[in-house]
């Protein structure tokens, strides 16, 4: 029941965006003058016509809803498809109708329906961190991948997942209690039956080889009858979106996984849109960056920016810019202090680290500290979006997985600082630099960068 009211309530902002979206571009196109009346009219057209393309795109299937960015992707593709397929119908039909109003229409509507999503996204996220709007989930599988799974899903409640049992296979019903923080309802068999009696909503099927093709179609059956939805864990992780395909072959569901796109057309636009940016914003932002050189040398003196080495797009090396933020004796200091990191794996972070100046603490808390990173992106060694840009001493202790963050240009922001920044285990930041590698694609670029704006506001997991 939630679910439904969650997509009316969309409905409803997606068909008031629009109409306020087409109102404000009459008020400011026209500025109420006579002439424009029947642009009323056709401002009222526009938003039945915008709900109807986000349902064609599938903007309202649950699948896409309530987390993950694929919701906004396909927001952004209507609103593209929108104003390509007004500009086609104005030139065949011959109609005068003014360029301002339209763009001023499109554009504001796609970005007041992709804000409204996102506020109700975080009221769901909100109400899940309560315990509310949860589903119930019964996990199917060998009791060491129960056990992982149910420990990844309680770690954070806004995926929506909350497993309250499971299903083991026969030989592993003894001694399950003493592996699993759920309780076991029974052997794999009785799995529709025990999701029935459990209060399930939906059953999760982890890997497991005693569960077969014949008595995985049984179960979707017998859940059918219960209206209670099924969920297949894939073993192939950090893989989504266009790449995959289910292609039947002699009758069987075939799985096919695209290489990712790492070259091509669609990398040449996504670095002519990286330089076009950066050197945009570097004009635009020249006060702020002659505000914070000066704020820097009043508050400690010394060099205004921070050099250093970091690891780029197939391993090559180059200097990245920063503005300086801890003081001029900070690399000799480190030694001292590497007992003191508070982070697994290979990076050094400190919450409260002594060697940040006044001024630094400011600037790291809005990553103000970041912007001399386009001239970085205008050279052409990092990009807008991308992996987080690493230390040679870090590449160095890379497993062979991890090398596959270097297939691509590092970036100035990416899904680990959309994602909890410093807050983040070394692990989870490896695990989202790969999963933008594995899926990359220019609409995921444009999602990232509009996210990087709320996580700079908040200012959470900044030190």
């Amino acid at each position: 029941m939630w679910e439904a009211r969650y997509v009316k309530l969309l409905l409803v902002i997606d068909f008031g965006a629009t109409l306020l979206a087409t109102l404000a571009a009459f008020v400011l196109r026209f500025r109420g003058a006579p002439y424009a009346d029947w642009y009323l009219l056709f401002s009222a057209l526009v938003p039945p016509v915008w709900v109807g393309l986000l349902a064609l795109t599938h903007a309202y299937e649950r699948r896409v809803l309530f987390v993950g960015g694929e919701e906004y992707q396909r927001v952004l593709r209507a609103g593209v498809r929108l104003t390509m397929g007004m500009a086609l119908a104005s030139y065949v039909a011959n109609a005068d109708i003014a360029r301002g109003y339209l763009l001023i229409a499109l554009v504001l509507t796609t970005v007041l329906s992709l804000a409204g999503r996102f506020v109700l996204r975080k009221v769901l996220h909100r109400s899940r961190r309560r315990g509310a709007c949860m589903h119930r989930v019964l996990a199917i599988g060998h009791a060491s991948a129960v056990a992982q799974m149910t420990r990844q899903l309680h770690r954070r409640s806004h995926h929506g997942f909350h497993v309250i049992g499971a299903c083991l296979p026969a030989g592993q019903l003894t001694g399950a209690a003493r592996t699993l923080d759920v309780p076991v309802f029974g052997a794999l068999g009785a799995a529709a039956n025990s999701a029935a009696a459990a209060g399930a909503d939906t059953v999760m099927v982890l890997s497991c080889p005693e569960l077969d093709g014949p008595m995985l179609r049984r179960l979707a059956w017998e859940l059918e009858r219960d209206d209670i939805d099924l969920i297949v864990s894939s073993s192939l992780v950090d893989t989504a979106g266009d790449r995959i395909t289910v292609r039947p072959v002699d009758g069987l569901p075939m799985m096919h996984i695209e290489h990712p796109r790492l070259s091509g057309g669609r990398r040449l636009i996504k670095s002519m849109f990286d330089v076009s940016v950066a050197a945009l914003l570097l004009v635009l932002m020249a006060p702020l960056f002659l505000l914070i050189a000066l704020i820097i040398r009043l508050d400690t003196g010394g060099p205004v920016f921070f050099r250093q080495v970091r690891v780029g797009r197939g391993g090559e090396p180059f200097r990245m810019y920063k503005f300086r933020t801890m003081h001029t004796d900070a690399e000799a200091r480190f030694e001292a202090m590497r007992q003191q990191n508070e982070h697994a794996g290979v990076l050094f972070k400190i919450r409260a680290d002594p060697r940040v100046t006044r001024s630094g603490r400011i600037l790291r808390r809005y990553s103000l500290d970041e912007l001399p990173q386009l001239i970085n992106v205008l050279l052409g060694e990092m990009s807008l979006v991308g992996p987080r840009p690493p230390l040679p001493s870090e590449v160095e202790q890379y497993p062979q997985d991890m090398r596959r963050r270097l297939v691509v240009k590092p970036g100035m922001t990416g899904l680990w600082q959309v994602s909890g920044r410093s807050d983040l285990s070394w692990e989870d930041s490896i695990r989202l630099d790969l999963r933008y590698v594995e899926n990359w694609s220019l609409t995921v670029d444009l999602v990232i960068l509009m996210r990087t704006a709320t996580a700079v506001m908040r200012g959470s997991g900044a030190y």
